[in-house]
């Protein structure tokens, strides 16, 4: 049987385990599920393993505490980190996930020197800042999932808002994960017609503003856990796009070195996806708004990464 590339998914929580149900369902890969908790990951993977006995897929699945098993990894995917909870500040939130994922990255350098990377853990974009720094690896290799689920989650409201079927809608979200989203309006239309065309501008507003606030929606409803359907089918647009080569271009969290007037930032933006990573950087023609509200994301981005950067620092 012929072996598909090694995908090692580091959390096996939630997104962690419906992402690799997703990525079995699909083919895409081996599977290699990695969490600190002693069991999880093993009892994933095994329930995991019967089920694609039952599908007929060709997938082998195994779970382990031991970061080493990550060794020849095609893609490396972080889920690990802790949910925002009742409470806790943004700056907690940031400092707990920093502890957690920068020790993971320098795994990852050490054990899969040449995986590409998708980063999932909040704060977004500062995570996704941190594994670059802490793994050394190119821009290209290193990632954020945020803008594939923002933008499913608006296509979806608009979808549901007009009674139409979500395949013939368009929408992206870039810049920063929540409330520093932001929305291009030249990408919404419906079946080829813009979404101006179709709904007043207040109703268009109120459906950005429910797309801000998906996952404290969903968060509401549940009560004790938060998204992860949406999530892992956001991580596996981006996976797919990576282990089949496909060129696509997607919202991804990636490095600006110069693009958009930005620099030293990591900030979702436009990528084609493809073997090695981001292929490329896509600038698209933005409104004078949308660079603003762009560039206003980043710089709060970047006053935290440098907060997290500098509260790292040894006394």
């Amino acid at each position: 049987m012929e072996r598909l590339p090694k995908i090692s998914i580091v959390g096996a929580g939630q997104v962690g385990s419906t992402t690799a149900h997703l990525l079995l369902l699909k083919q895409l890969g081996d599977l290699v599920l990695i969490d600190v908790v002693e069991g999880l990951a093993k009892g994933k993977a095994l329930d995991l393993l019967q089920a694609a006995a039952i599908e007929g897929l060709p997938a082998r699945v195994t779970g382990t505490t031991d970061y080493a098993a990550m060794a020849g990894s095609r893609l490396v995917i972080v889920t690990a980190g802790l949910a925002r909870k009742p409470g806790m500040s943004r700056e907690d939130l940031l400092a707990a996930n920093a502890a957690i994922v920068g020790p993971i990255a320098e795994r990852i350098e050490q054990a899969a020197p040449d995986a590409a990377i998708i980063v999932v853990t909040n704060p977004l974009d500062i995570m996704t800042a941190l594994v670059l720094k802490q793994t050394k690896f190119p821009r290209h290799r290193v990632m954020g999932m945020a803008g594939t689920l923002d933008s499913g989650r608006l296509r979806a409201f608009i979808a549901e808002r007009l009674g139409v079927s979500p395949a013939g809608v368009t929408a992206t979200v870039l810049g920063s994960h929540g409330d520093l989203m932001v929305p291009v309006r030249s990408s919404m239309s419906v079946n080829g017609a813009p979404i101006a065309t179709l709904l007043s501008e207040q109703d268009v507003e109120q459906l950005l503003s429910r797309a801000r606030d998906g996952g404290a929606e969903i968060v509401s409803l549940l009560k004790t856990s938060s998204a992860y359907y949406a999530p892992a089918a956001g991580i596996v647009e981006m996976a797919q796009a990576i282990l089949r080569d496909a060129h696509a271009v997607l919202p991804g969290c990636v490095r600006l070195d110069g693009e958009y007037g930005l620099r030293d930032v990591c900030i979702g933006v436009p990528v084609e996806l493809a073997a090695q990573g981001v292929a490329r950087i896509v600038e698209w023609p933005l409104t004078p708004q949308e660079l603003d509200a762009l560039r206003r994301a980043a710089q709060q981005v970047s006053e935290g990464t440098q907060h997290m950067l500098s509260a790292a620092k040894p006394a």
